[in-house]
């Protein structure tokens, strides 16, 4: 059974830089057996951001694509400060704000490209935790998405 170092591997994706933090918190929390990620961005490889909002200067294909965006620097933040993706067991939560018109209803098909990206590294069983998909009026900078996560540790 592959690894999720290995399954990371295999979609031949490129992380971008773990983000800093942009106000007073920490980007990542290790409580017990659990990891908790602070609200991260659409941080691309080059360091900088995808911007706008979503059902005015982004459809919901480019924004599931953000949201994709999202989850890599997630990942990029866990191989930062755990050293390896093998040291997460699952995902426990994904909660994931768009950044939308008062219209735009299709949250969690957007969330989803965070979400199918943690099922691709540990697999379905241990890839896919509960979660909220919700809309925002605002995120920082113009961002389109922005996602926190807890996980389990493995042990």
């Amino acid at each position: 059974m592959p690894t999720p170092e290995e399954n990371f591997a295999a979609l031949n994706l490129q992380l971008p830089p773990a983000p800093s933090p942009l106000g007073v918190y920490k980007p990542c929390l290790v409580d017990g057996k659990y990891l908790y990620l602070s609200g991260h961005g659409t941080v691309q490889q080059d360091g900088t951001l995808i911007i706008g909002r979503v059902g005015e200067t982004i459809d919901q294909d480019n924004a599931k694509l953000a949201a994709r965006q999202v989850g890599l620097a997630m990942l990029s933040t866990i191989k930062q400060n755990l050293g390896s993706l093998d040291k997460i067991k699952r995902v426990i939560k994904v909660l994931g704000m768009v950044n939308c018109t008062p219209d735009f209803e299709k949250h969690p098909f957007v969330i989803n490209g965070c979400s199918e990206l943690f099922a691709s590294v540990w697999g379905i069983d241990n890839g896919i935790g509960v979660r909220s998909a919700v809309g925002m009026g605002s995120l920082p900078d113009n961002i389109p998405v922005e996602i926190e996560a807890m996980f389990e540790l493995a042990e």
